[in-house]
């Protein structure tokens, strides 16, 4: 009984409130919206980066970093082509360099290190011209002035390539102080202004624009780091071949001391016995 009365309750109250709400619909008029146009953008696709807008968005670091990839352009092709093995040690020099030794013939050695121009050839000129202005200075001492050239040619090698390092390091650097700079001055020109999507607009347009020197900077050091691993093992490995090829050239002349030495000493023997 009390739930046949509910339902009828309940039912009662649906048709009610369908009532009331259909006698509201009729007095309340009726409000037609009417949308508003929105204007369409076409849609010209990513804009491309060119030369005046990366000036334009990069600021003063602009320069800086246009003069960074140019040095480090200049010096990758620089070292492509001069780090190799015949400006360091060649067969050709090594193999004069053997048979003149051989036969003693200083002089004809060291004009032929004056006509070339490796490392190897440097430092056989240093010592055979060592070796010749002092005639009686001891292997020792003649082995002391090859290793101090040894060693300046391959800090020559070395501070070479520490150029390219260099450019590597100081790129991205330069790019982070100017996305600094772009972030100041986009904040100050946003000072006291009213943050509505408007300002909100320009204020990411700005920080794009800043962050377009980081960019920069990176893309200028990763490569420059990349290849200064590249030369620095290939260094490395050519300094390896020049001590190796010096070590070839003082044995040589080792031999040829002990040769001269015997036979000065044979000489003074038959002298003191006549």
């Amino acid at each position: 009984m009390f739930r046949k009365t509910f339902l009828l309750l309940t039912v009662a109250a649906l048709v009610l409130a369908g009532w009331a709400v259909t006698v509201q619909a009729q007095i309340t008029p009726k409000v037609v919206i009417t949308p508003v146009p929105q204007k369409v953008v076409p849609d010209d696709g990513a804009q491309v980066l060119s030369f005046e807008m990366f000036i334009k968005g990069a600021g003063i670091m602009a320069y800086p970093l246009i003069g960074l990839s140019m040095v480090a352009f200049f010096l990758i092709v620089l070292y492509t082509f001069t780090i190799r093995q015949g400006s360091v040690v060649s067969d050709g020099f090594m193999n004069s360099a053997d048979a003149l030794i051989r036969k003693q013939d200083y002089l004809g050695l060291l004009a032929v290190c004056n006509r070339r121009n490796e490392c190897i050839a440097r430092i056989t000129s240093k010592t055979l011209d060592f070796a010749t202005r002092n005639p009686t200075a001891s292997f020792e001492e003649v082995k002391e002035v090859t290793e101090a050239e040894g060693n300046r040619q391959s800090s020559l090698l070395l501070s070479r390539i520490a150029y390219l390092g260099d450019v590597g390091a100081i790129a991205p650097m330069l790019g982070l102080l100017g996305t600094t700079i772009g972030m100041i001055r986009t904040f100050h020109e946003k000072t006291g202004r009213t943050y509505g999507g408007g300002g909100q607009l320009g204020l990411a347009q700005g920080v794009s624009e800043a962050l377009l020197c980081t960019a920069s900077g990176l893309v200028i050091g990763i490569p420059s780091l990349i290849f200064y691993s590249i030369f620095r093992g290939k260094v490395n490995r050519l300094i390896s071949e020049m001590e190796a090829a010096t070590t070839h050239l003082m044995a040589l002349l080792a031999v040829q001391y002990k040769r001269a030495a015997r036979a000065a000493t044979r000489q003074a023997g038959g002298e003191s016995a006549t």
